[in-house]
């Protein structure tokens, strides 16, 4: 199975390519950079893996929450790249991809994955890992302020991924042990401190399994994922 996957939905750049067993990943944080930065970041794992695009089985983008303009370039990107070489593709959200990371890299079976939606709000979602080593939506993706969360969706400890953790880490905190009663042993925050944005690596165990299971799909279907519709933004004093 041949996949490449990218990811410019936040302040950083990822892109992916998994060949069978092998795996190569470029991952760099490069803030309003990421319509110069990931194209060459593709070609350089292609030309490393001594494939053209048209050797793929498919791509894989991540389809957001996250910056609307990131979420519009990944889209975008994996749509051009796919009409080019006549394949199929797969979107991923952001916040799985971070569950995910917080498996492969803390063994996480209960994730709670947050991003820094500006405005005092947080794009977030709730995660436990199935029999397969997938982490799977517990709760839907919503945009909101930390202190109008919904009840959590997790008993017990959890893993704390994302730059919506690191911003308001108490908030965040206290919400989940409310949530849990209050009680200290059962609420535990195990807060990731190197898990702040998705990688492209991470969504390709979610790709693969679609793509065993025929779900990839026209380019032209490719949707993002905003979560959040609308942005309200404040005018500066004259303006």
């Amino acid at each position: 199975m041949k996949l490449l996957a990218l990811d410019t939905s936040t302040e950083a750049c990822s892109v992916a390519l998994q060949l069978n067993d092998q795996l190569l990943t470029l991952d760099e944080v490069c803030p309003q950079q990421h319509s110069k930065r990931v194209l060459p970041m593709v070609q350089q794992l292609l030309s490393q893996a001594g494939l053209t695009l048209q050797q793929l089985d498919g791509l894989v983008f991540g389809k957001g929450p996250g910056s609307f303009t990131g979420v519009r370039i990944g889209v975008g990107v994996a749509q051009g790249l796919a009409f080019g070489a006549d394949l199929p593709v797969y979107g991923v959200s952001t916040l799985a991809a971070m569950a995910q990371a917080a498996h492969r890299v803390h063994q996480a079976h209960q994730v709670v994955a947050a991003i820094d939606a500006r405005m005092s709000e947080v794009y977030i979602a709730s995660f436990s890992l199935d029999d397969f080593g997938l982490m799977q939506p517990l709760s839907e993706e919503i945009a909101c302020k930390p202190a109008s969360l919904p009840a959590p969706k997790l008993k017990g400890p959890i893993c704390a991924v994302g730059t919506g953790w690191q911003t308001y880490l108490q908030a965040l905190t206290d919400w989940h042990k409310t949530g849990n009663s209050g009680e200290e042993d059962f609420a535990q925050v195990l807060h990731s401190p190197t898990i702040l944005y998705p990688s492209a690596q991470d969504m390709l165990p979610h790709a693969a399994m679609a793509c065993r299971l025929g779900q990839f799909f026209a380019a032209e279907q490719a949707e993002p994922s905003y979560v959040r519709d609308e942005v309200t933004w404040q005018k500066l004093p004259g303006r």
